[in-house]
């Protein structure tokens, strides 16, 4: 495996190099979710390429940047192990040079709902840092996991605003044996907090469950209570059609509903989605 830190060394390497590539952008602190995606990288491309880059612009709080968990020399090991070609280390001023600010991209409604409406900017954050790594690895396909719908939604978007010529990938989520779903974040959790956050996923399936009893917005109330009384702090249960991502209030105007919560165990924020079909 390639350990690169520089974009001209990288850009030499995968100039010199034949084959479909695939990348994995990551901001390190990996586990097995992240593992699943190089998995997926290596199946259908040749060259697999992950960078690991905590993205400032797109955290709202800079004590969660700062608390945010770092293990280059752990995440190197699982990279090697997991069969990776190339594990790139970007600087900050490589990819920021002038200023760590956002570029600003027309991302709709997505700025909106969900995640946009609760951390203002941070999807203009994540749209430049995915961008500004397309133009440097300059991928054939990439990778992302579903647990984060909404930011894949705005990837996409962005690659169609820049005309990256770059297929994306979603790949499922993967989960802990519990349900609880796989998360750098999880590594802040205390173990009363780890055990109270499984209440987001059966909630999340309850809702799917019960939903033709119950009426959406008695689902997000029921799925409110269940993760309240777990000891959690939901910020936001949303129940939202699928491609639109547009919030319902009544089932039928979907026909792929998805139920999206965001809640704090504790000081740690989490977030989830699941399929109700």
């Amino acid at each position: 495996m390639h350990i690169f830190r520089t974009r001209e060394e990288l850009s030499n390497y995968i100039e010199s190099q034949d084959g479909r590539v695939g990348f994995v952008p990551t901001m390190g602190a990996l586990h097995d979710g992240h593992l699943q995606l190089v998995a997926q990288a290596k199946a259908i491309s040749d060259i697999v390429v992950v960078s690991v880059f905590v993205n400032p612009t797109q955290f709202n709080n800079p004590r969660d940047l700062e608390r945010y968990p770092r293990d280059e020399e752990g995440d190197s090991k699982k990279l090697e192990s997991a069969g990776c070609d190339v594990v790139w280390f970007p600087k900050v001023d490589e990819l920021y040079p002038d200023e760590v600010e956002s570029d600003f991209y027309d991302l709709g409604h997505l700025e909106d709902v969900m995640e946009g409406e609760f951390r203002p900017g941070h999807f203009q954050g994540v749209a430049t840092i995915v961008d500004r790594l397309f133009q440097s690895v300059n991928p054939d396909v990439a990778i992302f996991g579903e647990k984060d719908y909404q930011q894949v939604a705005v990837i996409k978007r962005m690659t169609s605003l820049k005309n990256h010529p770059v297929e994306i990938v979603v790949s499922p989520t993967k989960r802990e044996s519990s349900g609880l779903a796989m998360s750098s974040r999880n590594m802040l959790l205390e173990p009363v907090f780890k055990e109270a956050a499984v209440a987001i996923y059966q909630a999340m399936n309850a809702i799917r469950a019960t939903k033709d009893e119950r009426s959406v917005s008695d689902s997000v109330t029921m799925a409110n209570e269940a993760i309240s009384a777990a000891g959690l702090r939901p910020e936001y249960i949303v129940i939202a059609d699928e491609d639109s991502l547009e919030p319902l209030e009544k089932w039928e105007n979907s026909e792929r509903p998805r139920v999206f919560v965001a809640a704090y165990a504790g000081e740690v924020r989490l977030i989830d989605n699941l399929s109700l079909n």
